[in-house]
């Protein structure tokens, strides 16, 4: 695919997950902090967004699967999880977490194992696509092209 498909591509692209909820305007002011000085700086960030959500998720896990679920805890993973997923602009895991929040205060056991798994799943979602959306950045570069400024 050539340098102009590709940008046309990765406008579409990240115009769709503003349009479907993934991304806010967060993620757009992330992208304009990134600059020559720091070509890779969104990727850097959403790594250690990806890499930090890997391990709530798993101690979210953990903390609900015991036999006297810690709701304080688990409140302050999720809540953590709420403000790492909004400082990236994943609009949709942030979301998921309020409601997550709301149901750790009532201490539903049940409705926060069904909240966590909405978590897991947006998050898969919003990984797959923003890996799709690094990938097409690295063919433009790849191919000689500058990436397109979105938003």
């Amino acid at each position: 695919m050539e340098v102009g498909q590709l940008q046309r591509k990765f406008v579409d692209y990240t115009a769709s997950l503003f349009c479907e909820g993934f991304l806010d305007e967060q993620f757009t002011q992330l992208q304009q902090l990134q600059d020559e000085s720091n070509p890779d700086f969104v990727v850097e960030v959403v790594s250690l967004f990806f890499e930090d959500t890997e391990k709530l998720l798993n101690d979210l896990t953990r903390a609900l699967d015991q036999q006297s679920v810690d709701f304080k805890k688990v409140d302050a993973h999720v809540h953590q999880l709420k403000g790492s997923s909004s400082s990236i602009g994943a609009q949709r895991v942030r979301n998921a977490c309020i409601a997550f929040r709301n149901f750790c205060e009532e201490q539903n056991t049940d409705a926060c194992s069904k909240c966590l798994l909405q978590v897991k799943q947006e998050y898969s979602l919003v990984k797959n696509k923003l890996d799709t959306l690094f990938r097409l950045e690295q063919q433009i570069v790849e191919a000689g092209g500058a990436v397109p400024m979105v938003g």
